[in-house]
């Protein structure tokens, strides 16, 4: 049984479910908006809000904390230069997801992923 059990699976193993998840994240902050699947969006969110709100504290420890939760130097950067100006004022609720459609190929659900 499942009881309290939070996230999905996403048909991976751990460390690969997690590398996904951390390369995704890095590529919403580089970009500011991703076209993906549906479960993969609201699974990485949780990420996506803690890493911004890690930027925003703007100390050495948060910047370490980010050393570690994103796999490419260019999205720590950015988070911290860029995203923490644009949110300091802000207290969650930085993306939005919206709805595209399904794919052709498997019907799955598309959405995009974006920064507000």
């Amino acid at each position: 049984m499942r009881h309290h059990v939070k996230g999905k699976k996403l048909d991976r193993l751990k460390a690969p479910r997690e590398a996904m998840l951390k390369n995704l994240a890095s590529s919403i902050i580089i970009y500011e908006k991703v076209k993906t699947t549906e479960a993969k969006a609201k699974a990485v969110r949780p990420l996506l809000e803690k890493v911004i709100t890690l930027a925003v504290k703007g100390d050495l420890n948060a910047r370490r904390e980010l050393i570690r939760l994103l796999p490419q130097p260019m999205a720590i950067k950015k988070a911290m230069k860029v995203l923490s100006a644009k949110y300091k004022s802000k207290h969650g609720g930085y993306l939005r997801i919206v709805k595209l459609g399904a794919r052709l190929g498997d019907s799955a659900k598309i959405v995009q992923i974006e920064l507000v």
